[in-house]
């Protein structure tokens, strides 16, 4: 691949938002700062620390609590940089947890930075290229990272992985709206495989505006002051289509 186009690719993905904000910048490389993103989940004990700093930031007790939120915004940061690199220019990186990198932050997305030299045109499947992108290679193994550090359950993890998918259609058609169509159908079918497959239904009850209705909760309705989400499990549906006809 071209990098200069790869640059160019991963600076419109970025200019979509901070959660699909890549960096590519050469200066960067080879900056002890800027960490694999395997270190992620190898790293248990940063792992740990930032749970429990979500704890103290969230005011809960309950070290699940903090954990869930805090793998959800990670999924979240994985999945849109990535699923709009391919609904927008057919790019997807290679060897991801070498090539894709992290520094720490106190507060705020994580910032990531990449090689340009690591991405490559989809070539047949893209929803299944995607899936083995974020989940077999990023997400399986930070999940089992956070369950080390505390009592979850896979299958919230795994619900909380897809609705922070699904949330990339409430996020990436606002600022391109060209592109909404195509990230939909791109999001649904990487929904339908392994683990993510049974952890809830993508709704859309008005054109491009879509919904995540999930089986499992992300307890965020035990945070002081939180909430249960509009695609909670918990809601009764007349509440839920009640919210979305609000929204």
């Amino acid at each position: 691949m071209d990098r200069d186009r790869v640059a160019d690719a991963l600076a419109d993905v970025s200019a979509m938002g901070p959660y699909f904000a890549v960096s590519t910048d050469p200066a960067h490389d080879g900056d002890p700062l800027w960490r694999p993103l395997a270190d992620l989940s190898a790293d248990t004990g940063a792992l740990s620390a930032r749970i429990t700093d979500f704890e103290r930031r969230l005011g809960t007790g309950e070290s699940r609590v903090a954990a869930s939120i805090l793998f959800q915004g990670l999924a979240a940061r994985l999945w849109s940089p990535i699923a709009a690199a391919v609904t927008a220019h057919g790019l997807i990186p290679v060897s991801v947890t070498e090539h894709l990198r992290w520094r720490p932050v106190a507060t705020g997305p994580l910032p990531l930075w990449t090689a340009t030299a690591a991405w490559e045109p989809v070539s047949g499947d893209a929803a299944a290229q995607v899936y083995r992108t974020v989940v077999d290679d990023l997400l399986t193994p930070l999940a089992r990272a956070v369950q080390d550090i505390t009592k979850i359950a896979p299958a919230l993890l795994w619900g909380n992985a897809a609705s922070a998918l699904a949330g990339v259609l409430r996020t990436l058609p606002v600022a391109r709206p060209d592109l909404g169509p195509r990230a939909a159908r791109l999001v649904g079918e990487v929904l339908r495989l392994g683990v993510l497959a049974g952890t809830g239904e993508p709704a859309e009850p008005a054109p491009g505006n879509h919904y995540f209705v999930r089986v499992s909760c992300c307890l965020y309705y035990r945070v002081p002051g939180g909430g249960m989400c509009d695609d909670c499990a918990l809601l009764a549906p007349e509440t839920r289509h009640a919210r979305w006809a609000r929204a």
